[in-house]
């Protein structure tokens, strides 16, 4: 089982890379401004995740510069994930409101979504 999820794996990555989305154009000010509302965002993610590369496909193709953490190959992030987000699961993206508080959001669709929301916000 584990060699068929690494095979596919490696498949999605390959299709991802191969046919990866070609990222909006914005004017410097209007990059800056995403930037800005991006900066506190962290996803928690494997490599090979097919959910998690279905959310950094929607990063690029919204051209959002958000930091990932592997949470497979760092025991730090995998323990973080578990010890403050609740729970080992992947795509999770950490939000660190401007109060300090955090939020901790699963699935890749409520994810994407909260993605486009920030970028339909700036246009």
């Amino acid at each position: 089982m584990k060699l068929i999820r690494n095979i596919l794996g490696k498949a999605i990555i390959f299709f991802d890379r191969t046919f990866a989305p070609t990222p909006v154009k914005r004017s410097a000010e209007a990059q800056a401004m995403i930037d800005e509302k991006t900066k506190n965002l962290a996803l928690y993610q494997y490599h090979m995740c097919p959910f998690c590369v279905k959310v950094r496909r929607t990063m690029t193709r919204l051209n959002l510069h958000i930091e990932l953490r592997d949470a497979k190959g760092n025991e730090t992030f995998a323990n973080e994930l578990l010890n403050e987000g609740g729970k080992k699961q992947v795509p999770c993206l950490r939000i660190q409101n401007e109060d300090g508080s955090v939020n901790w959001m699963y699935e890749s669709d409520t994810i994407n979504q909260y993605l486009e929301s920030l970028t339909a916000a700036g246009k």
